[in-house]
């Protein structure tokens, strides 16, 4: 999830590379943030799966008021994740990602396992995760191949993405949940995060040029794959729960 939609990263270092080296390196640069990406996926998946056959540690940890704390961690690690890329370590930039992962892993824990008891749960589960795997490849591969420039877009998805937080937890505390709500709610969502998506995918390329050595482009892979994973969780989330909603209407 990408919480800096500010920041600009110029292709200032590509100039001392031919472009055959740079087109060589930004593809093994993108493999390694997209290799990243789906290994904290999977990791989340095995951890929720865990949880989901541990019902009291999973009440304990992502139902009762822990999953708050739970919760503003997450964000703020999401909003803090820029600082990867100044780490002195590339070892503590990835404890920092799969943290990260674990705690989505617990924190979406409860959905898995209610859909897991429902009867056709596992279908819609892989149907969700499917239908993800699809948008996000294509908005992906947008943000890719696209020269139009996502960064002014970005300012404006990120914070319809904040009012959308503001507007989740006000109707969480002090309204009774609806589904009509719940799906109007994840419908924007989904599309606002394929939107991020697309810009992150953009600035993650970006960073590429600016180049300044090894363990960098290591911590900025991380950071991409970070900033990737959040959007596709989330998204995976809120397509999970339209589907949920439409097959119990």
């Amino acid at each position: 999830m990408a919480l800096n939609p500010n920041r600009n990263y110029a292709a200032t270092a590509a100039g001392a590379r031919t472009g055959a080296e740079v087109d060589e390196g930004l593809r093994s640069y993108m493999l390694r943030v997209y290799n990243y990406m789906a290994l904290g996926v999977a990791g989340t998946g095995l951890i929720t799966l865990f949880m989901a056959m541990q019902p009291d540690l999973m009440y304990t940890l992502a139902v009762g008021p822990i999953k708050w704390v739970l919760f503003a961690a997450v964000l703020g690690m999401g909003f803090f994740s820029g600082k990867i890329v100044t780490m002195k370590s590339v070892v503590g930039a990835q404890a920092f990602y799969w943290v990260y992962c674990a705690l989505w892993g617990v924190m979406i824990s409860p959905l898995i396992y209610a859909f897991l008891q429902t009867p056709g749960g596992v279908l819609d589960i892989a149907r969700a995760f499917f239908i993800t795997a699809g948008m996000f490849a294509a908005v992906s591969l947008y943000g890719y191949v696209t020269k139009r420039d996502l960064a002014p877009i970005a300012k404006f998805l990120f914070m319809a993405i904040v009012g959308l937080i503001i507007a989740g937890l006000v109707n969480w505390i002090f309204f009774e949940p609806s589904s009509e709500f719940s799906m109007i709610f994840s419908v924007v969502a989904v599309l606002l995060f394929a939107g991020m998506t697309a810009y992150e995918t953009q600035m993650i390329k970006n960073m590429y040029m600016e180049h300044l050595g090894q363990d960098a482009v290591s911590k900025m892979a991380i950071f991409g794959a970070l900033q990737l994973y959040g959007s596709f969780v989330v998204m995976f989330i809120h397509i999970l729960n339209i589907i949920g909603i439409m097959r119990s209407e």
